[in-house]
C-alpha cells in the first residue's frame, strides 16, 4: 500500500489547510513562509561573568574510579553483598530450624520406644509392607499382576490405614499417652 493510498483513507482536509501548503518542485509540502515563521531575534543574551561554580571538578575527591579488575569481582555493588548477607543468614536459620526439627523427631521415637502404640504400628506397617511385595511379586511372576488388582490392594491399604490412624489415636490418648 502506498503513501498516498493509506492518506486517502484518513480523514480529508478542510478547505483552509490545502492554502497554507505550497507545492515544492520535488512533490513535497513545505510550509508557506508568511504564515509559518518564526519570530524576529532582537537580542542575543550573553553571559560573561566567568562563573564555573557549577561545572563538576574531575579532580575533586566526591568524583570516584572504578578498580580495573571491577568485572572480576564476584560482588561489585553495596546492594549486592547485603543481599548475598541476607541470603547466607536466611540459609543458616533454615539449616538450624531442619536440625531442631530432625533432633525433635529421633528424640520422639527414642522417647517412645517402650510405646506399645509405636511398636505395633512399627512392626504392622513393616508386615503388610513385606507381604504385599511378595504377594505382588509372586503375581508377576505367574503373570497375574494387573492394575486392577494393583488398585484393589491399595484402595484396601488405604482403608486399613484409615483405620488403625483412629484406633492408634485412641489408644495414644486414653491408654498410652505419648511423653
Amino acid at each position: 500500500m502506498s503513501y498516498a493510498d493509506a492518506a486517502a483513507q484518513g480523514p480529508k482536509q478542510s478547505p483552509a489547510e490545502p492554502s497554507l501548503l505550497m507545492k515544492s518542485h520535488a512533490d513535497c509540502f513545505i510550509p508557506r513562509r508568511e504564515s509559518t515563521r518564526a519570530p524576529n531575534i532582537s537580542k542575543v543574551y550573553k553571559d560573561e561573568s566567568g562563573s564555573t561554580a557549577s561545572l563538576v571538578d574531575v579532580d575533586s575527591p566526591h568524583v570516584t574510579t572504578v578498580d580495573s579488575s571491577f568485572l572480576e569481582q564476584d560482588v561489585k555493588t553495596s546492594t549486592q553483598a547485603e543481599r548475598i548477607e541476607r541470603e547466607e543468614e536466611e540459609a543458616e536459620k533454615e539449616k538450624a530450624r531442619a536440625e531442631r526439627k530432625a533432633k525433635a523427631k529421633s528424640s520422639g521415637i527414642r522417647n517412645n520406644k517402650s510405646n506399645p502404640v509405636y511398636i505395633g504400628n512399627a512392626v504392622l506397617l513393616g508386615a503388610i509392607g513385606a507381604g504385599l511385595g511378595f504377594g505382588a511379586y509372586r503375581k508377576h511372576l505367574d503373570g497375574k499382576l494387573s492394575w486392577q488388582l494393583v488398585g484393589l490392594w491399595s484402595g484396601a491399604v488405604g482403608a486399613f490405614g484409615a483405620i488403625d490412624y483412629f484406633v492408634s489415636k485412641w489408644f495414644l490418648q486414653n491408654k498410652y499417652p505419648p511423653k
